[in-house]
C-alpha cells in the first residue's frame, strides 16, 4: 500500500518542502531508503521500526521502500523520523483501523526526530520551517512538544505540540478534538528587554567614548575603541546594547529564525526578545566566526544578525580570522559555497571592537611602553587596512584620571542617551521609509548622495580634507554615513560643517597609530 505525509528541512535559512513517500508490498522483507539521504537520515529507519514496536506497533514482514523527493535534494537531519513513522503506519494499514482518513492527514505537515521508546524529540529550525509550509499553503503542523513556542510564533496557522507517538495517534483519532492550538503572539512590550546591571551612568569620565558610541549606536555604525588597559573599552563596549533601539517585531522574527536554525533559541519564551551581543574569545576559529561545517549552520556573525558582535582584544584574532569579516561587513550576509550546494546566512552585524595599542598597551606613552618599533608595527598588523577601511569610528580611549575617579559622579546615564538616540532613529524610520533599511550605517554608496545632503560649506570642508587625508571612496561614504548620525542627533536636516568635522576626528586615531 501507497502513503504520502508532507514535511521538510532546512539548507542553511531556507526551508524547502519535502514529500515522504512510503510503499509496502508483499516480496523478499526488507527496509529501503532513498532520496539522496545524509547518514542522519538513513539512521531514521531503526529508530522508527523501534519505536513503532516499543508502542505496539509491529511491523510486518514485507518489502518496505521509503522516498524522500525530491530526489535531487541532499535530506539531513532528524526531523524525517515522524513523517516516516506515520507514513509507514498509514501504509500498514494501522490508521485506517483507528478510523484516521487519508484526505485528514494529507493536510498536515509533520516534523520531529523519534526515540526508540516513541518519544518525539525536538528538531533545529522549526520556525523559519513553518514559515515556508505556510506560503506553501499548510495551515496545519503537529511539532514536537519542545518546539511548539518557537512554531507557535508563526501566526494564521495551526501548530499542535505532541510529545509522543501514542499521543499523536490520540490526536489523529479524535480530528485534533481536545487538543489545543499553541499560538505565541508577539508582544511589543517585551521587545525591549532589559540588560541586567549595565547601564552608561556605572561609566565615570571617557565622555568621548561615549559619544562615539551614541553615535554608533544611533546609525549603526561600526566602531574600534583603541587605548590602555583598564581605560574602559570593554565597558563601554558592553553597554552598548542597553541604548540600542528596541526590535520591532519583524526584526525579533528575524533573529528568531537564525537562532532557531543553530540550535540556540529559548524553548520557553519561542522567540529572540532583546538585540543579540556575541563577543567570542580571540581563539575562535574561522568556521565558528563565519558559519559553515559539514552541515553549514550560523557562526558567531550571523548569531549577532542585528545586534552587536564585539570583538575584544582585536589583534589577538588570527589576522585571517578578522580578514573573513570583509565581505559580510559590506554585503550584510555571509555566502558559503560548499560540492553540494551554497548556503547564505544574514549577518547585518553593529561590528564593535576594542584593542591596545601595542602588546604591552601602554603605546605610544614611551615612559610605560617597553615594546621596539618592531614589535608595535607588527601588532597593528594583524588589523588589515581594508578591515579598517570599513570601521566607520576609529576613538582613542585615553587613560583614567584619579580626578575622573575620585569625584564619584555619575555620568549620562543608558536611558537618557536612549531618548537622544530616538530622535535621530525617527528621523531615519521617516527617511528610509521606502527603503529596505533602518539606519545610516546601512546606506548603500548608491543612496548616500539621496539621503545625506550637505551645506554648501560642509561640502567645500570635505572636499578639501579628501585631498589632504588621501581617502579611499569608501573611507568618504562612511565619513558622509557618520556626519548623517550626528545632524540626526543634532535633529538637523542637512549636515553641516561641524558636523563633518566631528565625523573625520574619529577616524584620526588611523593616522596615529596605522599611517606614521
Amino acid at each position: 500500500m501507497y502513503s504520502t505525509v508532507m514535511s521538510g528541512q532546512m539548507t542553511g535559512m531556507i526551508g524547502t518542502m519535502v514529500q515522504v513517500e512510503v510503499d509496502m508490498s508483499t516480496g523478499l522483507p526488507g527496509f529501503d531508503m532513498v532520496g539522496e539521504l545524509g547518514n542522519e537520515v538513513k539512521e531514521a529507519k531503526e529508530r522508527v521500526k523501534i519505536a513503532l514496536k516499543n508502542i505496539g506497533m509491529v511491523m510486518p514482514a514485507m518489502k518496505v521502500t521509503v522516498n524522500l523527493s525530491p530526489a535531487n535534494l541532499r535530506k539531513r537531519g532528524t526531523g524525517f523520523d515522524l513523517p516516516i513513522a506515520i507514513g509507514i503506519l498509514q501504509s500498514m494499514g494501522k490508521l485506517e483501523e483507528l478510523g484516521i482518513e487519508e484526505d485528514f492527514l494529507k493536510q498536515i505537515f509533520f516534523v520531529g526526530e523519534l526515540g526508540l521508546n516513541g518519544e518525539i524529540r525536538p528538531v533545529n529550525g522549526v520556525m523559519p520551517l513553518i514559515q515556508t509550509a505556510k506560503k506553501a499553503g499548510i495551515s496545519c503542523f503537529v511539532v514536537p512538544k519542545e518546539n511548539e513556542m518557537e512554531a507557535g510564533v508563526v501566526d494564521q496557522v495551526e501548530v499542535y505540540g505532541i510529545g509522543d507517538l501514542q499521543e499523536l495517534l490520540q490526536f489523529l483519532m479524535t480530528g485534533k478534538e481536545g487538543f489545543q492550538t499553541c499560538s505565541v503572539p508577539i508582544m511589543e512590550e517585551q521587545l525591549n528587554e532589559a540588560y541586567e546591571d549595565l547601564d552608561f551612568c556605572q561609566v565615570q569620565g571617557q565622555e568621548s567614548l561615549k559619544r562615539a558610541a551614541m553615535i554608533a549606536a544611533a546609525g549603526f555604525h561600526h566602531c574600534l575603541f583603541i587605548g590602555p588597559p583598564g581605560s574602559g573599552k570593554t565597558m563601554i563596549a558592553r553597554r552598548i546594547p542597553t541604548i540600542l533601539p528596541p526590535l520591532s517585531k519583524e526584526e525579533a522574527l528575524e533573529i528568531s529564525a537564525i537562532y532557531s536554525v543553530a540550535g540556540c533559541l529559548d524553548k520557553e519564551k519561542g522567540y529572540v526578545t532583546k538585540r543579540p551581543f556575541i563577543s567570542p574569545h580571540h581563539g575562535i576559529t574561522e568556521t565558528a566566526l563565519v558559519g559553515g561545517g559539514l552541515l553549514p549552520r550560523p557562526g558567531a556573525l550571523s548569531m549577532a544578525h542585528l545586534g552587536v558582535l564585539f570583538l575584544d582584544e582585536l589583534p589577538e584574532f588570527h589576522r585571517t580570522t578578522i580578514d573573513l569579516l570583509r565581505q559580510p561587513l559590506e554585503e550584510k550576509q555571509v555566502h558559503i559555497a560548499r560540492a553540494n550546494g551554497s548556503y547564505t546566512f544574514p549577518a547585518d552585524v553593529l561590528l564593535i571592537a576594542a584593542m591596545n595599542p601595542c602588546p604591552c598597551g601602554y603605546y605610544p606613552d614611551f615612559q610605560h611602553c617597553n615594546c621596539t618599533e618592531h614589535q608595535v608595527r607588527r601588532y597593528l598588523g594583524h588589523v588589515s587596512g581594508p578591515i579598517l577601511d570599513r570601521i566607520d569610528l576609529v576613538v582613542e580611549a585615553p587613560k583614567m584620571k584619579l580626578t575622573e575617579l575620585q569625584k564619584g559622579q555619575k555620568g549620562t546615564s543608558s536611558a537618557e542617551m536612549r531618548e537622544r538616540i530616538a530622535v535621530a532613529r525617527n528621523r531615519q524610520k521617516e527617511r528610509f521609509h521606502e527603503d529596505k533599511i533602518l539606519f545610516n550605517g546601512q546606506l548603500s554608496a548608491g543612496n548616500i548622495e539621496k539621503h545625506c545632503k550637505m551645506t554648501r560649506e560642509a561640502e567645500e570642508t570635505l572636499k578639501s580634507l579628501y585631498q589632504k587625508m588621501n581617502l579611499s571612496a569608501r573611507g568618504y561614504h562612511r565619513i558622509l554615513k557618520v556626519a548623517r548620525t550626528i545632524a540626526d542627533l543634532e535633529d538637523q536636516d542637512r549636515i553641516a560643517t561641524e558636523h563633518v568635522m566631528e565625523a573625520i576626528c574619529y577616524r584620526r586615531a588611523n593616522e596615529t597609530y596605522w599611517r606614521r
